[in-house]
Parts: C-alpha cells; structure tokens; sequence
C-alpha cells in the first residue's frame, strides 16, 4: 500500500472501500481462527457475541457458516439489541474532563455508579 501511495497519491482515497474490506476480512479471519482453536481446546459447543462488534454484517454470517460447519449452538442478538457503549462512556468522560473531575489510578471500575 505504501509503494502504491508513492505511486498514487490519491491511492487510499480511490480504493478505501477495497482497502477496508480486506482489513475486515483479515480480522474476521484472525477471530475465526482463534475462535475454532479455543472451542476445540475447551470443549466448548456454546458461542455467541455481543456488544457493538456483533453488528458486523459480515462477523454474523461467518459465525453463522462457522456455527455449521463445527456443529456450535451460535447466538447472535438481533441487530437492535447490538450496541455499543463508547459513545456514552466518550461523553461522560469530556463531561468530568471540562469539570475537573479526576480520579486516581487506584480507582475500581463498576458499571453502576450511584
């Protein structure tokens, strides 16, 4: 891609859909591959997703094929329930960055707040 953009200045611009679609296919790949070699190393025949990255179209369908193929029970939530929280964490966090509001690194997570 590089020589191409030495090339072609305009190299990433013309050919972004391409270009991303490879990525994704490279990390839908990688995630597959690990995913057969835990369910195989583990025994497990349970898989499912969630969070935002389970809205991926293409995920989906892989894990539906995959799902077949080695005879897993796949779950994937319907496509309205496939969110993702970094939005509202983004904004909270601008929110207490303009008030001033730190914490240590000492500070433990939790996901209700009162």
């Amino acid at each position: 891609m590089q020589a191409q953009s030495k090339l072609d200045e305009h190299f990433i611009k013309n050919n972004l859909n391409d270009l991303c679609a490879s990525i994704q296919h490279t990390i839908i790949k990688i995630l597959m591959k690990k995913l057969v070699l835990a369910t195989k190393q583990h025994n497990i025949q349970e898989v499912c997703i969630a969070g935002g990255v389970s809205a991926n179209s293409k995920l989906r369908t892989t894990l539906r094929e995959f799902g077949a193929k080695y005879k897993w029970n796949t779950y994937i939530p319907k496509f309205e329930y496939c969110t993702d929280n970094a939005g509202m964490i983004g904004i909270t966090a601008y929110y207490k960055f303009i008030n001033n509001e730190f914490s240590t690194l000492e500070k433990i997570a939790s996901a209700r707040v009162s």
